[in-house]
């Protein structure tokens, strides 16, 4: 009887190394874990409303900073030409944060995006084309 517990907590410790210590084995856990997460948000109505919620959020603030710009770039006061200058490098970082959250969360709706959501958000905001 001591024998087939040694054996089961030999079996056990075995299974245990092999998931955490081995690639293939935090491959396997983690794939596992991934579909599990996968289902859970492809389900969860609450997740892509979360999800679209900020992507809004991001696009309101990146068309703020836009409109302050296109307002103040030329003008001929030098303190709203400097805020016109920061309202545009916050329109870039919130273009590149949304690209980025996008991309990230693209799986929330499986090609099926809201069609008022633009797919990438534009750095090139205020540039000369000559």
């Amino acid at each position: 009887m001591e024998n087939n517990h040694k054996t089961i907590i030999t079996v056990v410790a075995v299974f245990l190394f092999l998931v955490v210590a081995t690639a293939a084995g935090r491959t396997i856990w983690n794939n596992y874990w991934s579909d599990v997460q996968q289902a859970d948000v492809n389900t969860s109505y609450e997740t892509q409303k979360k999800v679209e919620d900020t992507a809004r959020a991001y696009i309101s603030s990146y068309n703020s900073d836009v409109d302050i710009y296109n307002a103040y770039c030329n003008s001929e006061d030098e303190n709203l030409r400097a805020y016109a200058e920061s309202a545009k490098m916050r329109a870039i970082r919130t273009a590149n944060s949304y690209n980025d959250y996008l991309q990230k969360n693209s799986y929330v709706w499986r090609d099926n995006m809201p069609r008022d959501l633009p797919s990438t958000l534009s750095t090139d905001i205020g540039e000369d084309t000559e």
